[in-house]
């Protein structure tokens, strides 16, 4: 009687602990995490009249969206580093770095949810460009199993030709529907060059004269608006796939349980742009979609967060601790009580500033070299440190500037400078920096105009350079510990050696750029 008495018990207690797992795991939202390809701050609800985005817009209207999100570092590989490690560049190890070998050791929290049970995949771009194998060498998962057999025609020559949401649709449909939550990682490849020339125009509907801000540093030509109207209609195309991923969760009756977060890896494919650590390299846009969990849809934050933050956020709402599922220390902090708060403009004390940097976004500099920078930005301010401004910021011109992605806006301000290299737009996006720079954003977005050697700004400059060094040593910076070389030590995954190799006369494959970036012969450098 007594064993009967135990099983009975033993089998109520399952049943009770069964129950309460359940529960908690409805409490648990599945993830829905969206990340554009070199998008830059373009959106119907950002106020771009030229960028058509209703997906996102309604993210807006039915979230919250973010005025000062920003990317700590504005290249692919290092950038969704961050977002996989809630940790900076120069916290990551190998992976602070371009064509990276990911760190084995660094474990990332698309690995963790799939230890605590979560089914998670992608589709598209999940980390990249480099290699990430574990100590063994076997290939990791970054962000999870991937679901790219859905193909359709793509609109033009170089947008995907991935159907993206009918991806997302085949895993739904392998996902039990009852049980742990999942996390699906959407990783378009657009706007990410190359375009197809004239699609904004001919497919897209779009005029020249639609464009109602051509920033600074670009020229205000036909051939740069034309170029940006391509772009946003890549842009328009990553949002009309997230339209249908939001429609099927709808469908599915899965949309009020499941948080949708929606950004890019960092700015637009642009010179003085990507790959560089200007307020448009580094801004980004940033909505987030979850009914549970969020007061007051469609606020509007002003607090400054970056791309350190996502990783503890997603692990809050998942229920997983950081230092239990062998992750390093994260560096950023769960948003949560942004979303909990019942407010816009600023809400968490403290969030008035971020950290940014560069180390080797690219190969083509001799010896692989990057050209490393750290850099603070408040809602005033913008500083710099290039700490190596000897070298070339955008790449050597003879390898072809390879740390600017090629095409239309960025051939016509080479053929510019090869007229006079005193041009303006030439000098801001390819010409020797400073090793101070010091952007009133208030008065310049755009980041034309250095004011760091004005001596009325001698103090700005000074107590900037102190708060974000101070920063970055308690952080660990290995530029700040007199380690930087480190990073220009790690290997590069592929092009390794391009600089010596190009210059030796051997015929070697950069895709990235056009065969016209290249200067016959290196040029004489000056400030």
């Amino acid at each position: 009687m007594k064993g009967t008495s135990l099983v009975s018990a033993i089998a109520l207690l399952g049943l009770v602990c069964a129950e309460a797992s359940a529960v908690e795991a409805e409490k648990r939202p599945n993830i829905l995490f969206a990340i554009a390809d070199d998008w830059s701050v373009h959106a119907g609800c950002y106020g771009t009249p030229w960028v058509k985005t209703p997906a996102v817009d309604r993210i807006a209207r039915e979230g919250i969206r973010f005025t000062n999100a920003f990317t700590p570092m504005a290249k692919c590989a290092p950038s969704r580093a961050i977002v996989l490690t809630g940790r900076h560049l120069w916290q990551n190890g190998e992976a602070g770095n371009h064509q990276a070998y990911f760190p084995a050791d660094l474990k990332v929290w698309p690995e963790a949810l799939v230890e605590a049970g979560w089914r998670v995949g992608f589709t598209g771009k999940g980390w990249g460009p480099g290699v990430a194998n574990d100590a063994s060498g076997k290939p990791r998962r970054l962000t999870g199993t991937a679901h790219q057999k859905r193909k359709s025609p793509p609109p033009t020559k170089g947008i995907s030709d991935l159907d993206y949401a009918a991806n997302f649709s085949d895993f739904l449909d392998a996902t039990p529907a009852a049980g742990n939550p999942w996390c699906f990682w959407y990783g378009g490849f657009e706007p990410h060059r190359g375009y197809e020339a004239g699609s904004g125009a001919s497919k897209g509907g779009k005029k020249p004269s639609d464009v109602d801000h051509v920033p600074g540093y670009l020229p205000d030509s036909d051939v740069v608006r034309d170029d940006l109207l391509d772009y946003a209609y890549e842009v328009e195309h990553f949002d009309a796939h997230l339209g249908r991923m939001v429609a099927e969760l709808e469908k599915r009756g899965l949309l009020e349980r499941t948080l949708v977060v929606v950004t890019s890896d960092h700015g637009m494919p642009f010179p003085h742009v990507k790959g560089f650590a200007y307020h448009d390299s580094n801004h980004v846009p940033l909505l987030i979609r979850w009914p549970a969990g969020l007061k007051s849809p469609g606020r509007v934050v002003e607090d400054f967060v970056d791309f350190t933050d996502l990783a503890p956020t997603f692990l809050d709402y998942a229920g997983v601790d950081v230092a239990k599922a062998g992750m390093k220390p994260i560096t950023g902090d769960s948003l949560r009580p942004i979303l909990e708060a019942d407010h816009g403009g600023r809400i968490v004390a403290g969030r008035d500033h971020v950290l940014v940097g560069k180390e080797r976004t690219d190969v083509g500099r001799p010896h692989d070299w990057g050209y490393p920078i750290r850099g603070i930005a408040d809602a005033d301010f913008l500083y710099l440190r290039n700490y190596e401004p000897s070298r070339w910021p955008a790449g050597n011109p003879e390898t072809g500037y390879l740390d600017v992605d090629g095409g239309p806006s960025k051939s016509l301000i080479l053929e510019r400078g090869r007229k006079d290299r005193s041009d303006l737009f030439w000098r801001l996006c390819f010409g020797m920096l400073p090793a101070d720079e010091l952007y009133d954003l208030r008065n310049d977005p755009d980041c034309v105009r250095n004011l760091a050697a004005d001596p009325a700004q001698a103090d700005r400059v000074r107590s900037l350079r102190d708060r974000m060094e101070s920063e970055l040593r308690a952080q660990g910076d290995p530029r700040m510990l007199g380690r930087g070389l480190v990073f220009d030590e790690y290997k590069a995954t592929s092009n390794a050696g391009f600089y010596d190799a190009y210059l030796r006369g051997e015929k070697l494959k950069a895709g990235w750029v056009t065969p016209t970036d290249f200067e016959p012969a290196p040029i004489t450098p000056r400030p």
